[in-house]
């Protein structure tokens, strides 16, 4: 990388700000501020005092032209929210024009991860990245595009997903990464997020839905699903979420899974009727459901 570069065609390759800036995208505003933060610390002149002046000129020009201006447009909410929903129509069209197929070796990986693990490969794939993003200057642009490439797979693979959540922090530590996060999954692994981490996502779920909160309970349901699909309860509680959001058919296929799951489900039972899903005659005619006055039951009575 040399001054020639700072030519326009070659500020207009850097159209993901999230690259430019060695961040996740689903980085929130502190993150966003504590990485600029440290890149300025890494291009001010004084950390090239021992180096030659057209290095030193060249860290300058970096973060002037480049890292600044990149900083100002996702600073702020509304600005990544512009940022990231571009990255996604960039996905998805090439989805539709063809397979995608990354050129880096770590972006490949990604790809193969398992559907548990890739937030946390995710994430610490960046951490490495960004890490020698700008030491040496000269390996800033092969590790932006790599960055730039990692975000698209990532983005392809939550495609399902309509709202990427920010986090103030990786999922793992960004003070120690280890690079066993890239090797492949153990079923030891797989077990651990079953057991923990899907359980943790329906709980917060159900205290937003006390909370009257459906929206943020929704995108917690679906992170334990993506980690425990055969959960019956998980996907009623997305019904009822669903439900809360007046939004009946997205409610119907989860109440209709959870029913597949677990014909006894009593949340399922409930709003089967009201969604229109046919109930099989159950074993025992007499047998009274559970008194829905308490609890969640309670709370979704009152909102029907």
């Amino acid at each position: 990388m040399s001054q020639r570069s700072f030519s326009p065609d070659w500020l207009t390759q850097f159209t993901d700000p999230y690259a430019v800036l060695g961040l996740s995208v689903t980085a929130d505003e502190r993150r966003v501020l504590k990485r600029y933060r440290a890149i300025a610390k890494l291009l001010h002149p004084d950390s090239f005092a021992q180096t030659d002046a057209a290095n030193r000129e060249l860290a300058t020009q970096l973060f002037a032209r480049l890292v600044s201006p990149t900083y100002q447009k996702i600073k702020q909410d509304k600005g990544r929210a512009e940022h990231l929903a571009l990255l996604r129509f960039r996905v998805r069209r090439m989805s539709r024009e063809e397979p995608m197929r990354p050129q880096s070796a770590i972006a490949q990986s990604l790809l193969k991860t398992s559907l548990a693990n890739i937030d946390v490969f995710y994430e610490q794939a960046v951490t490495d990245l960004a890490a020698t993003q700008y030491t040496p200057l000269d390996r800033f642009e092969s590790v932006t595009e790599q960055l730039g490439e990692l975000n698209l797979v990532y983005l392809r693979l939550k495609m399902g997903e309509p709202i990427i959540r920010e986090k103030r922090t990786g999922i793992v530590s960004t003070a120690a990464p280890t690079p066993a996060a890239f090797s492949p999954a153990s079923p030891a692994d797989d077990e651990k997020p079953a057991i923990d981490y899907a359980q943790r996502h329906y709980q917060r779920a159900q205290e937003y839905v006390r909370k009257n909160n459906p929206g943020l309970a929704v995108r917690e349901l679906k992170d334990a699903i993506k980690i425990d699909p055969k959960k019956s309860e998980y996907h009623s509680l997305l019904a009822a979420a669903y439900l809360m959001q007046d939004l009946p058919t997205m409610a119907k296929v989860h109440c209709r899974q959870a029913l597949k799951l677990n014909p006894k489900d009593p949340l399922a039972l409930r709003y089967a009727p009201r969604l229109n899903i046919p109930l099989e005659a159950p074993d025992a005619p007499n047998a009274k459901p559970e008194n829905p006055g308490g609890g969640l039951f309670g709370l979704f009575a009152r909102k029907r």
